[in-house]
């Protein structure tokens, strides 16, 4: 790991946030707030970052997609559990992250974040660096041909590092952003992985932007599709039903908001992954055999997509 390969990540970074939320704006008819951010001199973490964010837009309620880049002393439990032979090691992250809540029901939410860490074992030693994220899909009403898309799109960018990598990580994204405390999913699905650096810095490389550079691809063609479909109240407090399930996961369980909460992380940004409204409705059941039935019985299972 060198200050030059530091530097070609997060050239990368910053080109992928820029290219997103260009796309994002053009589709929506309305340009991101971007936010350039420093960590105050004193503090432990250190570092900066621009948030962009687009609010109350004509197709995204909220879209946030934010680049940091930030060192600190000590690596937080988050990001141990799997490598507890780095505890309390000086760390280096940078990453892009985005949430998008559309203002349609009919349109999933989408989350994708990639990201590279390095940390310097206590007592010296050489540097270890590896990379992480993948994309995910959360739809509030059920279309089979919307979930086949996103999931073929995240398949065909991992085919050419091997045939394990899409059903490996597909399987790791549904153990991941599984609500626990519901026994429920959060959404369909998609790919995650972390904790990665097969093949050196190089593949693993490589691997983070061909997730990076298929976003667009993924998600851009089902909100086209489903943008313009006729919606009322009913729909509307299905959608902030189901964000509050968005809400509980990323509060309860998401491993990159504790990272960021527990290193000291800017918590505007951090947060900027929470729907702009929400609901929770005590013991809501849907009407059996409904649209809002179906996503639960047939959409929030476990399913080979493709």
């Amino acid at each position: 790991m060198t200050e030059s390969s530091t530097q070609v990540v997060r050239d990368y970074l910053t080109s992928l946030q820029e290219r997103i939320t260009s796309a994002i704006a053009a589709l929506d008819g309305q340009a991101f707030v971007s936010d350039a951010w420093a960590k105050p001199p004193g503090e432990a973490l250190q570092g900066q970052g621009i948030t962009r964010i687009l609010e109350n837009g004509a197709v995204f309620e909220r879209a946030g997609c934010g680049f940091s880049h930030v060192t600190g002393p000590k690596l937080p439990p988050s990001a141990t559990q799997h490598r507890p032979e780095l505890a309390g090691a000086p760390f280096e992250a940078m990453g892009v992250s985005l949430v998008f809540h559309p203002r349609n029901p009919y349109v999933p939410t989408v989350h994708m974040n990639v990201r590279m860490i390095a940390a310097t074992p206590v007592g010296g030693g050489e540097v270890v660096c590896w990379f992480g994220g993948g994309m995910d899909l959360t739809p509030y009403y059920p279309f089979e041909e919307d979930a086949v898309h996103f999931h073929r799109t995240c398949a065909d960018a991992l085919a050419p590092f091997g045939d394990d990598k899409y059903p490996r990580f597909k399987a790791w994204c549904d153990d991941y952003f599984f609500l626990k405390h519901r026994n429920e999913a959060r959404g369909i699905g998609g790919v995650f992985f972390d904790d990665f650096s097969e093949g050196g810095f190089d593949n693993a490389f490589a691997m983070t932007r061909a997730v990076g550079d298929a976003f667009l691809s993924a998600y851009l063609p089902i909100v086209e599709r489903r943008q313009a479909m006729p919606w009322g109240e009913r729909e509307r407090d299905h959608q902030l039903y189901r964000r509050g399930r968005y809400v509980e996961f990323n509060l309860v369980w998401d491993r990159g908001t504790h990272f960021g909460l527990q290193s000291g992380g800017r918590s505007e940004s951090i947060l900027m992954s929470m729907p702009p409204l929400v609901r929770w409705a005590y013991n809501h059941q849907p009407e059996p055999g409904s649209p809002e039935d179906r996503l639960t019985s047939d959409f929030l299972v476990r399913r080979d997509w493709i």
